[in-house]
């Protein structure tokens, strides 16, 4: 039996080679990521496989899906990981090297109900991560998450006899050959996958050519040192690499896929990047004639056309704003039955007939493409020039301790709640609306909006502003609202980036 973890052990000391090291702050909201060495051992590992495993069968099941992504050290914690959950008395399938979304698909396609899925994701070298859950097409929120680091703290998870492994073949490929089946290109389209020498590469390509397009590859060749830019569709490095290709070889657009292939980023014919949430509007402008009345999920950083556009209003299409997170888009998505869900950071989910529920960069792919393909002679820029105007920042972050962040927040709420009650203005507007679901998202009359909201793994808070009127008036929203109103709280550091 492991002794119970630790937080204090340094590496290079008997101690370390002998017991767990976990560092209790790298369980998230959704997930549970670590650097590796300094903050979590295989020992340590280990005890959290354990602890997974007495907690899925707390929920009455054992048979678990398992994979890992393309670094260096993935493969050693996967098997570490699995050494605990054996002990634990699981049933393990080994789905080998995999994407998030081709381990959540082996929970379909094995008729396994839990996942543990071991990743990084975008994440530089040095650190590791586990995603789970056990009912699919979810994963774990807050309270998973919480029940799991009190098994992996206590000795209520205790070894069980019965456990197994198994490494299970062709996952991968019906995988792809799944993801592909959900489009069949009529048009002819080149296509620039950028993967950032991540997992994806193994995969991407390949899907995307059985889909019929013409495929140019661009650093898809596996390399856990990342030697262009870490693998990440929100940064500007590998945007701008997506532009350049486009240009350069004249396609029809960019698909970025970051490390673990759960979150696809797009750049135009043009060379421009499409935020994920206004592609998600493109997407459900696409899709509402062909299915009347759906709802759509989106989170609090995206765009209000939502609530606006006339092409969803026409066919009585609803959207619900929700919590930022994966695991929270994917969970609302699921629960109310909604359509599709989309959030800003490039997670897409589909339901039934698009998609499993799961966030698939390969489906989000397809969903694309199937929409360029029902629109001929039309280009994906024309596509974007037909959405109405809304001006939308950049996602600036402020500093505040973890320890506080949240109590400071509670006060910001009630201090903009103070003016919608009192029936003030923002920079000459009514209050229209105040959603508290993450943080405080305050509407006005003109359909513009602002986001204050902490984040759920950084020590910092969370800033969006948008504007429907023009790009000067978002950043006075930003510059003459809220960045003004933040600093009455000393606590409050500077922002990384402004408008």
């Amino acid at each position: 039996m492991l002794a119970k973890p630790r937080a204090d052990l340094l590496a290079g000391t008997v101690a370390y080679e002998n017991a767990p090291l976990v560092k209790a702050t790298g369980f998230r909201e959704y997930d549970a990521r670590w650097l590796l060495g300094s903050e979590i051992n295989l020992l340590g590992v280990q005890a959290l496989g354990l602890g997974l495993g007495a907690y899925i069968q707390e929920c009455g099941e054992r048979r678990i899906v398992v994979g890992h992504d393309f670094r260096s050290y993935s493969l050693s914690v996967k098997q570490a990981l699995t050494l605990g959950l054996v002990q634990a008395g699981c049933e393990v399938l080994d789905i080998g090297l995999a994407l998030s979304p081709t381990a959540y698909f082996a929970q379909f396609d094995l008729r396994a109900p839990c996942v543990a899925m071991v990743t990084a994701s975008h994440n530089e070298n040095g650190w590791t991560g586990v995603k789970m859950g056990v009912s699919p097409p979810l994963t774990f929120g807050p309270e998973e998450i919480g029940r799991l680091k009190t098994l992996v703290f206590s000795s209520e998870a205790q070894p069980r006899p019965g456990g197994t492994l198994a490494h299970v073949e062709g996952v991968a490929d019906r995988y792809i050959a799944d993801a592909a089946a959900r489009c069949s290109l009529e048009r002819p389209l080149r296509v620039v996958c950028a993967c950032g020498n991540g997992t994806a590469g193994v995969f991407a390509p390949e899907a995307l050519r059985r889909m019929g397009a013409e495929v140019i590859p661009v650093e898809c060749d596996l390399d856990w040192t990342f030697p262009n830019y870490n693998p990440n569709p929100e940064d500007t490095e590998m945007l701008q690499a997506m532009a350049a290709s486009v240009k350069a070889h004249g396609a029809d657009l960019a698909l970025g896929f970051d490390g673990d292939g759960d979150r696809c980023g797009v750049v135009d014919d043009e060379g421009e990047e499409i935020f994920a949430d206004k592609m998600g509007l493109m997407l459900a402008r696409d899709l509402a004639p062909l299915h009347p009345g759906a709802t759509f999920v989106v989170d609090v950083k995206s765009t209000g056309l939502y609530a606006t556009d006339p092409v969803l209003q026409a066919h009585g299409a609803s959207t619900l704003y929700w919590k930022t997170g994966h695991s929270y888009i994917k969970r609302k998505t699921a629960e109310i039955g909604a359509l599709a869900g989309f959030e800003k950071s490039g997670h897409f989910f589909f339901n039934t007939p698009l998609g499993r529920g799961y966030d698939c960069a390969l489906t989000a792919a397809a969903a694309i493409l199937a929409m360029l393909n029902r629109n001929p002679g039309k280009s994906l820029s024309d596509l974007k020039r037909a959405l109405p105007l809304a001006y939308t920042s950049l996602t600036m972050s402020p500093r505040c301790a973890d320890e506080i962040k949240y109590d400071v927040l509670r006060e910001i709420i009630a201090a903009y709640q103070e003016l919608a009650d009192r029936g003030e203005t923002i920079l000459g507007r009514r209050i229209a609306s105040v959603l508290t679901i993450n943080g405080i998202r305050v509407g006005l009359e003109d359909g513009s909006w602002l986001l204050v909201r902490a984040s759920s793994n950084k020590p910092e808070l969370v800033v969006v502003v948008e504007s429907t009127r023009s790009a000067e008036d978002m950043r006075d929203l930003f510059h003459r609202e809220v960045k003004p109103r933040l600093r009455r709280w000393p606590t409050i550091g500077a922002f990384n980036q402004e408008i």
